[in-house]
């Protein structure tokens, strides 16, 4: 009986839950992803770069190989002055996914596709930056995710107008 009364009680919900907290995101985790996400958006922004007719397609595509090449330089000069050496960066399973599908559409499908996938990964690519700014440990790499979070924000608002 006592059992099921406190069965009873936590089911209700009247004991506070103890709240589990995820571990920090190491500065060399969030390099590494950093790294990946760069990579995965300047190789398909390439891509399309290469063959869509949409010419603000185009210019968009052009951007990003440009301000992921900046970013991927601007994370890689913090992470040495933070004593990481980072290794040459590595995508991700869904990021070799995303860039096969991308690949294997054509035309107006690939466009759309891209613009798509773009969305996901700069939203993911905010989340990234902005956990490194407020929670980072290594002050060079909380430096450089302050200055990419409005360039990631800049691409989401392009994004969000095509």
């Amino acid at each position: 009986m006592r059992t099921g009364k406190i069965l009873a009680v936590l089911a209700l919900g009247t004991i506070p839950a103890l709240a589990i907290a995820a571990p920090a995101m190491t500065s060399a985790t969030y390099v590494m992803k950093a790294g990946a996400g760069d990579l995965y958006e300047k190789q398909a922004s390439t891509l399309v770069m290469t063959s869509t007719v949409n010419p603000k397609l185009k210019t968009f595509a052009k951007d990003m190989v440009t301000d992921h090449a900046n970013s991927t330089a601007a994370v890689k000069a913090a992470a040495m002055k933070a004593g990481i050496h980072p290794a040459a960066p590595k995508l991700t399973t869904k990021q070799s996914s995303d860039l096969a599908a991308l690949r294997a559409a054509t035309g107006t499908a690939r466009d759309t596709l891209y613009i798509q996938q773009q969305k996901a990964a700069h939203q993911d690519a905010l989340a990234l930056h902005q956990d490194e700014s407020s929670t980072g440990t290594a002050a060079p790499l909380k430096a450089a995710a302050t200055k990419i979070v409005p360039v990631v924000q800049h691409h989401i608002a392009m994004l969000a107008a095509m």
